[in-house]
């Protein structure tokens, strides 16, 4: 019977095996464990955990024992049986950057494959809790609203998927995590009014690339001159400077001097939208809809959440917990890109697809929803002329 690939072996496709190893090189994840058929890499180790956030297992005793029901499954993959001791100590001890720079790797890989020239770069920036709230992980931080780590993202609307991420104590403001984001000239930034920093603003803007967010109630500003209020739900549109000159601290706003427009937006039975810029182009009813975008980066962290493993853990200790968030990461771009190349005939959305896959994640994908025909009994099977041998008579 002719080979045919897995639904698990064609996910796992665009895992690029020369850069996984030279990222496993740099950081020495294989380090003491061997590279023979009993070494438990970390190539082995992350389609491990990619199984587990494929399959939907909650254990690492789940993860060795759903390992085990497989085993003429696992040999393409380059997977083997594991115990539950080795999956803990390896998760505990391996090196979590090593998943970091892979995510990164399958993210940019996701990201050049749904890239359209002709359409505009939108970038929604944004973070949401990890919580744990278990005494067991005694070394997570805490701020004022959760206690656990944070994800913090730049979201592509357009093409649904994320292309920048890190993972930070909530300790750590937002905007002190946004200033590491690389600016793409002519992209649109937008976000929230957590990321409240004029110098950073600044800097978008210096940087060639725009803005969009919301303006804190008690922020200073200067009305130059308002333009005609065009658009649904628009009050005004007008033109402004903000902030003062020398805020206290001794710092030096930098946008003092810089003409922006401000963008107010009505709101059924709420207070209305202050919305500031620097995009002077754009009509005012398109800004309004570039921040009613921002929604699309909360939906995508409800979905991981609903649909990954990132509310209960594997491990307890900081670094098996890096490990799976940087997996569940990894498990959605992988996820997309099937879903462009060997699902694309499936009709369903992401949830659908994964559900698919769950059930026989080591079966031949199919998205013909027609079952095989059934084999003839041997009887009524025709002769096969091959076999069919006409002897002349004597």
């Amino acid at each position: 019977m002719p080979f045919q690939a897995s639904g698990f072996l064609r996910l796992v496709e665009p895992l690029d095996r020369r850069a996984v190893n030279r990222i496993v090189v740099r950081h020495r994840g294989n380090h003491g464990v061997g590279t023979g058929d009993k070494g438990w890499t970390c190539q082995r180790h992350l389609k491990a955990m990619l199984f587990a956030q494929f399959a939907g297992l909650k254990s690492l005793r789940e993860i060795a024992e759903g390992l085990a029901a497989q085993p003429a499954g696992l040999y393409h993959t380059g997977l083997r049986p594991v115990s539950k001791s080795t999956l803990s100590d390896a998760s505990a001890a391996r090196p979590a950057a090593v998943f970091r720079e892979i995510a990164d790797l399958v993210m940019g890989g996701l990201a050049r494959s749904v890239r359209q020239e002709s359409r505009e770069l939108v970038r929604l920036i944004d973070g949401s809790p990890i919580m744990l709230r278990d005494r067991r992980f005694n070394w997570a931080e805490a701020d004022s609203r959760c206690r656990g780590l944070k994800l913090h993202l730049a979201y592509d609307p357009r093409a649904a998927t994320p292309v920048h991420f890190a993972v930070e104590t909530p300790k750590l403001s937002e905007i002190k995590v946004a200033r590491r984001l690389p600016f793409v000239a002519g992209t649109t930034y937008v976000f929230d009014k957590g990321y409240t920093d004029y110098c950073w603003w600044h800097e978008i803007t210096m940087a060639g690339a725009l803005f969009v967010t919301r303006l804190k109630s008690n922020a200073r500003r200067r009305v130059e001159r308002s333009v005609e209020a065009v658009g649904d739900n628009i009050e005004a549109d007008r033109r402004v400077k903000i902030g003062h000159r020398k805020p206290r601290g001794g710092a030096t706003n930098p946008l003092y001097d810089t003409e922006l427009r401000e963008v107010v937006v009505a709101r059924p039975d709420k207070e209305p939208l202050h919305l500031i810029t620097n995009d002077l182009d754009r009509s005012a009813q398109e800004i309004a809809n570039l921040y009613k975008e921002r929604w699309q980066i909360e939906l995508f962290f409800k979905w991981i959440k609903q649909n990954l493993k990132l509310k209960t853990f594997f491990g307890r200790s900081e670094n098996a917990v890096r490990i799976q968030i940087y997996t569940a990461l990894i498990a959605f771009c992988l996820l997309r890109l099937f879903q462009n190349t060997y699902a694309k005939n499936h009709v369903g959305g992401a949830k659908a697809l994964k559900v698919r896959l769950k059930v026989a994640l080591f079966e031949p994908f199919n998205t013909t929803n027609r079952c095989p025909t059934r084999p003839r009994p041997p009887q009524k099977r025709p002769p096969d002329r091959q076999l069919s041998l006409k002897l002349a008579e004597p």
